[in-house]
């Protein structure tokens, strides 16, 4: 007896999976636009946005430019948003902005397209592109919202990509130093400290320079040494003026000594 119910609770289960995708299938090849309308907003209530994107890839065209032409894009967005596709969730969020740029959601989508750039920003070592679009975009938000009460937030956001761009550029630094390339290296640090005059890497970075104007200078043919070497003292000053206690002084002393002396 449980097993015949057990069958046919399965038997029953599968002509409503089956019912329920003929159905679907049928109303999606259907000329019906409002039934297919009334469709995808219930699949998008319900959370299934795969469902939903199929009727809305095909209505946002033929309601374009009307309230329901509207919503339909904004909705897109978010499906992508909700099924973690930020790089296309991005995308209908700034088409929704430049279609219905007095749309009631425009304010809301114009951020969310910025935090989606945010959120596909990659760890510091890959290739940066979302993450200057994301501060671009946040950038732009705060402009044209200064007043609003998300401009904290994309604040702390625009922070945070910032911090990963350093990182980046700090690391590329290093290559450089680690590469022998001292030229480079030392181009590179001293434009971490101008691009990022607060940075929490300046203490290394003056350690760095040091001893790369030192290397650099030992590399150098003879007219090019009393330069590199002065420069190498200079590094080495400005470490110990303002990190007195650093635990690189005693390194660097050395290095500042020989400097001199070949001055």
């Amino acid at each position: 007896m449980f097993r015949k119910a057990t069958f046919i609770l399965l038997i029953a289960g599968l002509m409503i999976v089956t019912f329920g995708c003929n159905g679907y299938q049928k109303i999606l090849k259907s000329s019906n636009n409002e039934l297919k309308y009334e469709t995808a907003i219930d699949y998008y209530e319900k959370g299934n946005f795969n469902r939903a994107l199929q009727f809305f890839d095909i209505l946002r065209a033929v309601h374009r430019g009307t309230p329901k032409g509207e919503l339909l894009t904004y909705y897109t967005a978010n499906c992508y948003f909700q099924m973690k596709d930020y790089n296309i969730a991005s995308y209908y969020y700034k088409q929704y902005t430049q279609l219905y740029p007095r749309g009631e959601h425009v304010k809301k989508a114009a951020f969310t397209s910025a935090y989606c750039n945010y959120l596909d920003s990659p760890r510091s070592s890959l290739d940066q592109t979302s993450t200057f679009t994301a501060l671009k975009e946040l950038q732009n938000y705060i402009d044209m919202y200064p007043n609003d009460d998300k401009v904290e937030e994309a604040t702390r956001l625009m922070d945070e990509l910032r911090d990963k761009l350093e990182i980046k550029d700090y690391d590329i630094a290093k290559l450089y130093y680690y590469m022998d390339s001292y030229q480079a290296a030392i181009t590179s640090f001293e434009n971490i400290l101008e691009d990022y005059p607060d940075t929490d890497y300046q203490e290394d970075i003056l350690y760095y320079i040091t001893k790369a104007y030192y290397k650099y200078a030992e590399k150098s043919i003879y007219t090019k040494q009393k330069d590199r070497y002065e420069k190498t003292v200079e590094a080495y000053n400005n470490l110990m003026q303002l990190y007195p206690e650093s635990k690189y002084l005693k390194e660097v002393e050395n290095i500042s000594d020989n400097a001199r002396k070949n001055l």
